[in-house]
């Protein structure tokens, strides 16, 4: 039973090849750039491209299960294909945008393609990744030890990728999670400043918390590269958890055996990519 992983380089792929590896799972790799992949020996690294379907004829040649990178432009005819070649099982990266009915037509369509095809599915939706700290915090960390936010009072429960890529890693593996939909969050409901005190303990350095208006806060984003749309998505996001703090899910504990980590842990894990 061979298991097929798109996205494999990416930062919940990687974690879920290591994981079904782990398993002694025969384990399939697909990328853009196989040259470059840096996979465990133990894995087959094929060639392919989500937004080409026909690149990936060869890939799923024998494949049993699949774990699904949201693609929507190309999801109905990627999991047709899927179907086609034999694979039985799918496991969804989706999003926990779709259960807050706030998904921007990007991963709904993915899961309703899947659903279609009459395979055994399951949607993984993770709610906020803790890797957003890095991408809006980041550079302020590493250059002057501070934090600039808008909406302080916000709480969200920011979730680490490994422990999103092991609750895939299950759906895959172990029968059950059929029809099933596993949102996944982080241990903690944290305000920012919260969130601020568990980077810094997780970094081993002080930090500082500043307030900005929401409308400084999108500057900083779009001067750090955001394109508009994602910057204000984000911000919308974080004004919702104002009156309405993100969900605290026990889904890690109970498919896994073992809490999720928590913030501080993500930030310990991640201290060189904040130098």
């Amino acid at each position: 039973m061979t298991f097929l992983i798109t996205g494999a380089t990416g930062s919940v792929g990687r974690h879920v090849v290591d994981l079904l590896v782990a398993a002694g799972a025969p384990v399939r790799a697909l990328t853009r750039t196989p040259d470059s992949a840096a996979l465990p020996d133990a894995v087959e690294v094929v060639a392919g491209d989500l937004l080409r379907p026909d690149s990936l004829l060869p890939a799923l040649t024998g494949v049993e299960r699949l774990y699904l990178f949201p693609e929507p432009s190309t999801a109905a005819q990627v999991a047709r294909l899927a179907a086609q070649a034999g694979v039985r099982r799918i496991v969804v990266l989706s999003s926990d945008a779709v259960t807050e009915g706030s998904d921007p037509d990007h991963h709904r369509p993915v899961e309703e393609a899947v659903e279609r095809t009459g395979l055994d599915w399951t949607h993984v939706r993770p709610g906020e990744f803790a890797a957003n700290k890095l991408s809006v915090w980041g550079s302020s960390i590493a250059d002057a030890g501070v934090v600039r936010a808008a909406y302080p009072d916000a709480v969200g429960a920011p979730v680490h990728e490994a422990d999103v890529a092991a609750v895939a890693a299950a759906a895959l593996l172990e029968d059950g999670h059929a029809g099933a939909v596993h949102s996944v969050s982080g241990p903690e409901a944290l305000t920012v400043g919260e969130q601020v005190r568990s980077l810094a303990a997780g970094l081993g350095r002080e930090l500082r918390f500043e307030e900005v208006t929401p409308a400084a806060a999108r500057a900083d984003m779009i001067e750090q590269g955001f394109p508009e749309p994602i910057a204000d998505y984000i911000l919308a996001f974080q004004a919702s958890w104002v009156d309405r703090p993100a969900a605290v899910h026990d889904t890690v504990e109970r498919l896994t055996g073992r809490p999720a980590r928590t913030l501080a842990q993500w930030a310990a894990d991640h201290r060189a990519d904040f130098r």
